[in-house]
């Protein structure tokens, strides 16, 4: 069941906007007063959290008793987030004004409205329906929202979720290995014999360029650097997931329904290229394949297509035509592949998605991906 946030610009009225600018400023200031009792307590039990701040935070900030409730779960996803993504325990703030919404409780939809909770009461709200019309077809189950101004205008961020069936092998009627990587995020080996790749370095560039600014403002040490340090980091973010929307996006539109695509598993990727030269490391190491692999799943069963990882295991050493296994085949330096028995060549990353390719039939055949 894939989980998409579906990002629903609505028509805020000029009568309105006070109401929501009030109601979502004062969310965040309720959000930071808790986090600083959370950090001082190290107290993350939603019931323990709510006998003890639940009525001032109704008190101080004039909060309803569900955006109490909501703050306080918010505020807890957010240290619990942290801590499993390994950092130190630390303050954690709220700068953006964005306002969490449960639904049919804080928000919720009449055919041409939605009908959103603020501080002064529940105000309904016009909506841009242009490319969003399939989320309304009654398929689709709706969850949290967030409440988001940017950019002098209004969304509902809504987290989507929808049941598909599963791809039968007996379906599938067309195989594609995809090698990733960092000269070419992806090369293609489809049914049809054809190779495809999706260049990499003007996004290597890029995000070179990114690690230099980056380091000079760390050697500066300074209010303004370390702000701007963050700018850098969202916006790179922002960057990459961008990169990875429009490669998979390309993969799944190129392809018919019932098309089988076929990765590598690379779990453990970033200890294995700590061998990578240092002065490549970063942007090896760095790049967001688990994302990559994510969007590609989601949009495959929304197109009735299955996505499978395989074990990479010599996918670049081994011979697509005579089977041969040989680290010497591949030449690393040279981005080129040669096999040392047949002499076939080829471009290394034609060789990975060629092998990933052959996984593929060799699944539908029994099923097993051999990790």
């Amino acid at each position: 069941m894939p989980t998409i946030t579906a990002k629903i610009q609505i028509d805020v009225p000029h009568e309105h906007k006070e109401m929501l600018i009030k109601t979502i400023h004062t969310y965040r200031e309720a959000c930071n007063y808790l986090s600083a009792m959370v950090f001082q307590t190290k107290e993350l039990r939603q019931r323990t959290l709510h006998d003890l701040y639940y009525r001032e935070l109704r008190s101080r900030f004039g909060l309803k008793s569900q955006m109490a409730q909501s703050v306080i779960r918010t505020v807890i996803a957010r240290y619990t987030s942290t801590r499993s993504n390994g950092h130190d325990w630390s303050l954690v703030k709220f700068k953006r004004p964005e306002y969490d919404l449960v639904w049919n409780r804080d928000y919720s939809w009449n055919h041409d409205r939605f009908s959103v909770n603020t501080l002064d009461g529940r105000v309904k709200l016009r909506y841009k329906k242009r490319g969003m019309q399939h989320f309304f077809d009654g398929t689709w189950k709706w969850g949290t929202a967030k409440l988001v101004y940017k950019h002098k205008k209004w969304f509902l961020h809504i987290s989507m979720t929808k049941e598909f069936p599963e791809l039968d092998l007996p379906k599938v009627n067309h195989v594609v290995g995809i090698d990733l990587g960092i000269n070419f995020l992806a090369t293609t080996y489809d049914s049809q014999s054809r190779t495809t790749f999706y260049p990499g370095r003007t996004v290597k560039h890029k995000r070179g360029q990114y690690k230099v600014l980056r380091k000079q403002l760390q050697m500066r040490q300074t209010p303004s650097a370390r702000k701007r340090l963050q700018e850098i980091g969202s916006r790179e973010n922002r960057y990459v997931t961008d990169v990875n929307h429009q490669v998979t996006k390309a993969l799944v539109e190129t392809y018919p329904k019932g098309t089988l695509f076929v990765i590598e598993n690379l779990k453990g990727v970033r200890s294995a290229t700590e061998k990578v030269c240092v002065r490549h490391r970063y942007v090896s190491v760095s790049w967001a394949f688990h994302q990559f692999r994510d969007m590609l799943e989601y949009k495959a069963q929304l197109n009735e297509q299955v996505v499978i990882a395989v074990n990479p295991k010599y996918t670049s050493q081994t011979c697509p035509k005579c089977g041969h296994v040989e680290r010497a085949n591949r030449n690393k330096k040279m981005r080129t592949f040669e096999c040392q028995t047949c002499h076939y060549r080829s471009n290394d990353d034609r060789i990975g998605a060629m092998n990933l390719y052959r996984k593929g039939i060799e699944y539908i055949g029994t099923g097993t991906t051999g990790v």
